[in-house]
């Protein structure tokens, strides 16, 4: 199966190059998306510009594919369902939930000179980045790209009542399965709360388990691809 790969804020699709060869050895074609913004040197990027790569990749993919976000990208894959819900085969959102119809998609930082820049790791503190040594702090801090506020400030759009029946896969990193059961409950992911199927799976590892965990991410990814 195509495994379509989008990394969150801050990221290029170099952050996959661990978890790539191990999806490959277990029979799938991964697809590392370069984002408009977050790769490219499009400091104008939009969100819609994001979308349109993302489903440009659906569109081009044999057959239905996996389409997977980390972190804020989960919104782009819930987006990918909302505009193509009978071309996903399944939504895999790893330590995020889908932004609601109508909010910003990730106006979580501030904004310098029209892009967000990465914070810092202070914001990170505890459970999301406990599993992250100095070497891989400064790896992922070096390479952090500045995302556009277009991207940041964009505005979610959701219209299509069928993306509730896309299978979704909510991959619990720094958070439990339990604790996400609970926030969904309480309102903090409207519309994962209307998903027809809704599966959870735990992995044991920071906010960012392709550089910690990217053996173990990329068998949690095969057994979604292939159930």
């Amino acid at each position: 199966m195509d495994i379509l790969l989008i990394a969150g804020l801050w990221l290029d699709e170099s952050a996959w190059d661990d978890v790539v060869p191990e999806l490959t050895s277990l029979g799938h074609r991964p697809v590392p998306l370069t984002l408009p913004g977050q790769g490219d040197g499009t400091a104008s990027a939009t969100l819609k510009d994001q979308l349109a790569t993302v489903l440009a990749a659906v569109d081009a993919a044999s057959g239905k594919p996996l389409v997977v976000g980390h972190s804020a990208a989960s919104s782009l894959a819930w987006l990918a369902a909302d505009a193509r819900p009978e071309k996903v085969a399944k939504a895999v959102l790893i330590g995020g939930f889908p932004a609601a119809d109508g909010q910003a998609y990730a106006d979580h930082f501030a904004i310098e000179g029209g892009v967000m820049p990465f914070p810092g790791w202070g914001p990170f503190e505890g459970a999301d980045s406990a599993d992250l040594d100095q070497e891989a702090r400064d790896r992922i801090a070096s390479s952090a790209v500045p995302v556009p506020e277009g991207v940041a400030r964009g505005v979610m759009r959701l219209t299509n009542e069928r993306r509730f029946d896309v299978p979704v896969v909510v991959v619990c990193p720094e958070f439990t399965p339990t604790q996400a059961k609970e926030w969904i409950a309480v309102g903090e992911s409207p519309d994962l709360a209307r998903a027809t199927h809704l599966e959870y799976v735990d992995l044991d590892s920071g906010h960012w388990p392709m550089a910690t965990r990217p053996c173990e991410l990329a068998r949690v990814l095969a057994e979604a691809a292939n159930s």
